[in-house]
């Protein structure tokens, strides 16, 4: 297996794809003419993987939602795990395209990118780019535009905020934060992606006993709060800068505790 290796799924199982001939790997190679319709990445570390049904469930929701013609989903989703690498990190995605000949599901076998445990935000200052704000998969060239962005200012999530200037989510990344000892994450009804690591570190908290508030906030609203980015790459990073926001704080041992409660959630892939 290569470094960047790209699967599409067939009635008779796999074909193999070629990667972008420029070196950009399998994240920017994608046949002419296709869009995306669905897309689902996940950690998988020394063949542990947290959630992974959940991700198996936000996607199938996805490819109802779009009405995606691919072949099999759930058998494509079998074969997926079964070729998933056992050993070292990767950042795995599936995803499903639409092009001139019918719509495709592809496996595409990534390493991890280099993680990290604190981030630095910054507010979006622009229009909304997203056009399917609960599906993940369409917007993601135009939420990559946005953390590009913020990277220039030095930055290493985007916050997207709403009309009222309330917090939505990050480009990459779920927003939750700390209200003394409750936690506390963005209202249900906010447009957004249904994030399963935010679900899992909210499942966490109701097994323990603390408070979860479902809030709307403006960034200068969490002046002296903790706050988190989560996502599946990072699991739960420190907002340690909010870069024209609010001055942030941290409880000393907080994040390391959670992120190990966490990680201890990962499960080990079956036997491939």
């Amino acid at each position: 297996m290569s470094s960047d290796t790209i699967l599409r799924w067939t009635p008779a199982g796999w074909a193999t794809d070629p990667a972008d001939p420029a070196g950009g790997g399998a994240e920017v190679a994608r046949p002419v003419g296709h869009r995306v319709l669905a897309a689902d990445s996940f950690l998988v570390d020394e063949g542990r993987v947290l959630a992974l049904d959940v991700h198996w469930q936000r996607f199938l929701a996805s490819l109802r939602l779009q009405g995606a013609a691919v072949p099999d989903p759930a058998a494509f989703l079998d074969a997926a795990v079964a070729a998933l690498p056992r050993a070292g990190a990767w950042f795995p995605r599936v995803e499903a395209l639409r092009g001139p000949d019918g719509d495709v599901a592809r496996l595409l076998l990534r390493p991890a990118p280099e993680r990290t445990a604190t981030v630095v935000l910054r507010d979006h200052d622009g229009p909304d780019p997203r056009t399917m704000p609960r599906v993940k998969g369409p917007d993601l060239h135009a939420l990559g535009a946005l953390r590009s962005r913020a990277a220039r200012h030095g930055a290493g999530e985007a916050v997207i905020l709403a009309a009222d200037g309330t917090i939505v989510e990050g480009a990459y990344s779920a927003i939750v934060w700390w209200h003394g000892d409750a936690l506390a994450v963005v209202e249900g009804d906010v447009p957004r992606i249904p994030s399963v690591t935010e679900r899992s570190v909210v499942a966490l908290a109701t097994a323990l006993g603390i408070d979860v508030l479902h809030d709307r906030v403006r960034p200068a609203d969490l002046n002296g709060h903790e706050v988190w980015a989560v996502s599946a790459l990072h699991g739960i990073r420190l907002v340690r800068e909010w870069i024209g926001g609010p001055s942030v704080a941290a409880e000393p041992g907080r994040v390391r505790a959670w992120r190990s409660r966490l990680d201890a959630l990962r499960r080990e892939l079956p036997a491939g």
